[in-house]
């Protein structure tokens, strides 16, 4: 069975150090956002080299047991072996969007929103614009991990200098009170100032007084320091 041989595998790889690291990074202290979720201690290349490993040969059904794992480590590498088979050359990737739809609920770390919503959501976006919506449904979820996707989602439009989707999500989840959130959206804008700088500043501009401190630091990450201080200070 393929999904216990990676469990197995996962779990031979694992430390009680990188465990208690991974629970330190991850926030699982109590009220913070990865309180209830599970870790054994495994590296990222650890767990890329056994989704490699096992990609080919893993069946639906076993894909969908390490997918829905309470392990995250295992999730991690479930979302991982799902992007290497969209991104195979003769894949479905109809059926794979789908799948990810269907097991969004288990895409609930930062991580595995990171590691696969570009990639899968994103890239099917791209030739099916009209999916599009559904980022903007899911940016006005009350969900941190559906609203994670809705903006992370667009750093594939982004590569392919599609901004207006960002822009709209971006501004939709300025009132947002979370870091996690406060930081996508400044990272997706420094990737538009870094191919378009004028709809990057004019953004920023136009909605200066509701951006997280936290949004603008990463936003002008890219900004010459004169530039950075201006707008830190408010000065444009």
């Amino acid at each position: 069975m393929s999904a216990q041989k990676i469990i197995d595998h996962l779990k031979e790889l694992s430390t009680k150090e990188r465990k208690k690291s991974n629970e330190w990074f991850f926030k699982t202290g109590k009220g913070e956002y990865s309180e209830f979720d599970q870790f054994i201690g495994v590296t990222v290349p650890n767990i890329r080299k056994v989704a490699k490993k096992y990609c080919r040969t893993i069946s639906d059904h076993d894909l969908t047991i390490i997918v829905r794992n309470p392990v995250h480590e295992v999730r991690l590498c479930g979302v991982i072996i799902l992007v290497n088979k969209y991104q195979s050359k003769f894949s479905d990737k109809k059926s794979i969007y789908d799948y990810y739809l269907q097991n969004i609920g288990y895409i609930n770390n930062w991580d595995l929103v990171d590691s696969s919503a570009p990639h899968i959501l994103g890239d099917y976006m791209l030739d099916n614009k009209g999916e599009v919506k559904l980022l903007y449904k899911l940016s006005k979820s009350k969900n941190l991990w559906e609203k994670r996707i809705s903006i992370i989602t667009t750093l594939m439009f982004i590569k392919n200098n599609y901004f207006d989707p960002t822009l709209i999500i971006g501004k939709t989840l300025l009132g947002d009170r979370h870091d996690l959130i406060h930081k996508a959206i400044g990272w997706t804008l420094r990737e538009i100032y870094k191919r378009d700088e004028q709809v990057a500043t004019r953004f920023l501009r136009e909605n200066y007084t509701s951006l997280p401190r936290t949004t603008l630091r990463y936003a002008i990450e890219k900004m010459d320091e004169p530039d950075r201080k201006m707008y830190l200070q408010a000065k444009f």
